[in-house]
């Protein structure tokens, strides 16, 4: 029997005696719609509270149900999966409305990361919101946040782009829109897209510093970090596998000059550490002790 919660609660309430994760005494959920964040890659990326949740809940929204599947199979929860996409949304979303209203309570899921984010949930967190209903959040591993923290880019300010237009001149139209922003810039990009959209990058929103982050979290996470225009000729040559996370400097951010870099680093490295040579030169370049620390390491190994 559930107990439903005022509308607009976000509380987790009382411990009831049904096992949970870990064979732990699960915390009784209030009724109400759960944004529940999923790895992106590393399945031990989800948070005990999403575990709770998903053991818990009556039931799960989710993408495409044999990626949710394969991540409640590995922690043995199992639970009736509601199909909720781009395709049929408008079709299931009064479904799962309507389960909401009798007090049920359902995590919302993506295939991996954040829900919201590049999907369509939004629209069924505000439909929910508008018709007063609970809703919950349970943050966890998102794709764009885990690029950023590791571009070497400024963090202060950043904005989420999402995908480009797979044509061209439609691409370039949508960066000129994006160009005076000042902020770091984060996409989504396709394997096959990323050359021809990092080309289109360098020549509309100049030939700016960047990341390109692929396979975060997982057994081949790289991240390449050069000029647009650097990494647009290593990606026209070297087509990448897997998921990308495109991140690009804010207007204004010089570029890392690294072949002026790369020879203060040698003539550093002879008589410092790496982190004091790179501390070093970012200071005397006004460049990203990141990026001048990450060309250092690769200078050292390069030695050995």
């Amino acid at each position: 029997m559930k107990r439903n919660a005022p509308s607009g609660s976000s509380t987790i309430g009382r411990e009831i005696k049904a096992s949970g994760v870990g064979g732990k005494s699960a915390p009784e959920l209030a009724s109400g719609l759960y944004v529940t964040a999923t790895p992106i890659g590393n399945a031990r990326d989800i948070t005990l509270r999403a575990l709770d949740v998903l053991a818990a809940c009556d039931g799960i929204v989710v993408e495409d149900t044999r990626v949710t599947a394969k991540l409640l199979a590995i922690h043995g929860i199992a639970k009736p999966l509601f199909v909720y996409n781009d395709h049929n949304a408008a079709r299931e979303r009064p479904k799962i409305l309507a389960r909401l209203r009798s007090g049920e309570r359902l995590a919302l899921v993506s295939d991996a990361g954040m829900p919201l984010v590049s999907d369509p949930g939004f629209k069924l967190v505000r439909e929910a919101l508008s018709l007063e209903l609970p809703v919950h959040v349970v943050p966890g591993a998102s794709a764009s946040l885990a690029g950023l923290a590791l571009a070497g880019l400024p963090t202060d300010r950043f904005f989420f782009a999402g995908f480009l237009p797979s044509r061209s001149g439609e691409r370039r139209h949508a960066l000129e829109e994006l160009k005076a922003i000042p902020a770091t810039l984060m996409f989504f990009e396709s394997p096959q897209r990323l050359g021809p959209s990092l080309a289109d990058m360098a020549e509309v929103l100049g030939d700016r510093a960047a990341a390109v982050a692929r396979e975060l979290t997982k057994l081949h996470e790289e991240v390449r970090r050069g000029t647009l225009a650097e990494l647009a000729r290593q990606y026209a040559r070297d087509e990448p596998r897997g998921e990308i996370t495109v991140l690009v400097a804010p207007p204004g951010e010089l570029a890392l000059d690294t072949a002026r870099s790369d020879a203060l680093l040698a003539k550093a490295l002879v008589f410092m550490p790496v982190r004091a040579a790179a501390d070093l030169v970012a200071e005397a370049l006004n460049g990203s002790r990141h990026a001048i620390y990450e060309r250092a390491l690769g200078m050292r190994r390069h030695e050995r």
